[in-house]
């Protein structure tokens, strides 16, 4: 219960949960700071309409790094999928949103963790789009430790409590300058040993990781040319005009062909068509409206490159599993459009679910292995071939014909079986880095929670 002298110009039930409250009181004990304090100057972006994509965007070479919320992280800035802008836009459209190095990046809307906060390298220049603001600050000394704290799960804590809106939460720039603030230096040391024992680890995994497909080829005979220097002439390619009548025209579709498709054939083992492979083919069914409780619903966001993801699970309330797509632990997932290509073998975890019409379920025949076939089409000979074969259109997608195309080596089960044991082997040792990383930073969070609220929690 919360007395009318404890309310604010709130009314929603959450901003007085009692975690949240005795939170702001322990912080309060603290620290007189708030966010407002330290800010010189605050914007926000927008996004150029991409359907004027020549107009606004660029590449890497000659554009300048345009930041959404997926390239912000408490470690610092990610560049993996990071988009461009040309320099008229930067200096036009967005020019009150420019960005510099020591400048404060927040994330202010999105579903997942709210309010990550990065700061720019040196020497950058780049911009932002309306989900995350820029921060110029009074004292650019500070802004490591403004940084460690609202990257703590003390300042999460302290930023969601201020979000509003439902499916997705959002910080109004009122609300994200009254965050208090606990500064100590002692915190980005912490945080970052932390981080950089995580990354040592991560990156141990991903070569552990990256180590599977080399193996894989060295298994199946497949020789891979080395890549060319990326270079105008390379970039060239030529195909014989008999295999262009009467079918495809996009270059995408006959690119990198003799690379795979053909070098297959001179591997050790027979290929075949995919369709050769399978027993039964469906699409899941679309559902929008979702429930508390329920039948899970699969999503492509479900989907992880490594394995399914439960992060943000969702549940529809139905009486039953449509029959036509009632999985089994002899089934295969196969994402057919969005996020083109993601592979996972059907586990106890979740044979009772209802798949989402951007997937495939695929029942195998008995010839073939299910984690070898995992295995092979997440591989870069199966990856490729599910993007020559895509649609071409703005939304990557794959039909049941293009599917079926699909080309495999098949080794003998026996041999199948003992490729899939080792790189099985090999997934278990990446989970166990991934999990040892992370209990790295979940430590520190804990040593620095107790520095911050001095144990008044």
């Amino acid at each position: 219960m919360r007395t009318w002298g404890e309310m604010t110009n709130r009314l929603d039930s959450n901003y007085y949960k009692k975690i949240y409250m005795d939170l702001e009181m322990a912080v309060a004990k603290q620290t007189k700071y708030k966010l407002r304090d330290f800010v010189k100057l605050m914007a926000g972006g927008v996004t150029p309409k991409l359907s004027e994509y020549n107009k606004y965007y660029s590449d890497s070479l000659s554009g300048i790094p345009f930041l959404r919320v997926q390239n912000l992280s408490p470690e610092g800035l990610e560049w993996s999928d990071c988009k461009y802008i040309n320099i008229e836009t930067h200096n036009g459209l967005l020019k009150r949103s420019q960005v510099f190095g020591g400048d404060l990046l927040i994330k202010i809307t999105g579903v997942g963790r709210m309010a990550i906060t990065s700061i720019a390298p040196e020497g950058f220049e780049g911009n932002i789009n309306q989900h995350m603001v820029v921060i110029k600050t009074k004292n650019p000394a500070l802004n490591e430790q403004i940084t460690a704290f609202m990257n703590s799960d003390i300042g999460e804590m302290l930023a969601t409590r201020r979000s509003t809106g439902g499916t997705r939460p959002a910080l109004d720039y009122t609300a994200l300058r009254s965050i208090p603030i606990i500064l100590n230096d002692s915190i980005p040391n912490i945080m970052n040993h932390a981080y950089t024992e995580k990354n040592e680890k991560e990156q141990e995994a991903q070569a552990l990781l990256d180590s599977i497909n080399n193996y894989l080829l060295q298994e199946l005979g497949i020789a891979i040319p080395p890549t060319e220097e990326n270079t105008l002439e390379s970039r060239k390619f030529y195909v014989d005009s008999s295999k262009v009548l009467g079918n495809r025209f996009d270059p995408n579709y006959y690119k990198g062909e003799a690379e795979f498709s053909d070098l297959m054939l001179n591997g050790f083992f027979p290929v075949y068509d995919f369709h050769r492979l399978i027993s039964k083919l469906t699409n899941g069914v679309e559902i929008r409206n979702y429930s508390e409780s329920g039948f899970r619903y699969l999503r492509v966001s479900d989907m992880g490159k490594n394995g399914i993801v439960n992060d943000n699970v969702r549940h529809v309330d139905v009486d039953s599993i449509p029959y036509k797509i009632k999985l089994s632990l002899n089934d295969m997932l196969i994402s057919r459009s969005g996020s083109l290509g993601l592979i996972n073998v059907v586990t106890e975890e979740i044979v009772d679910s209802i798949l989402s019409s951007h997937i495939f379920r695929v029942r195998l025949s008995d010839s073939i292995d299910k984690y070898y076939l995992q295995e092979f089409l997440r591989s870069n000979l199966g990856q490729h071939q599910f993007f020559k074969l895509n649609n071409g259109g703005i939304i990557p997608e794959i039909n049941q014909n293009a599917l079926g195309k699909i080309k495999v080596c098949i080794p003998p089960i026996e041999k199948q079986q003992e490729i899939a044991e080792h790189i099985i082997e090999i997934r278990i040792k990446v989970k166990q880095l991934q999990q040892e990383a992370q209990v790295a930073v979940n430590l520190a969070k804990a040593e620095v929670e107790k520095i911050l609220l001095g144990g008044s929690l």
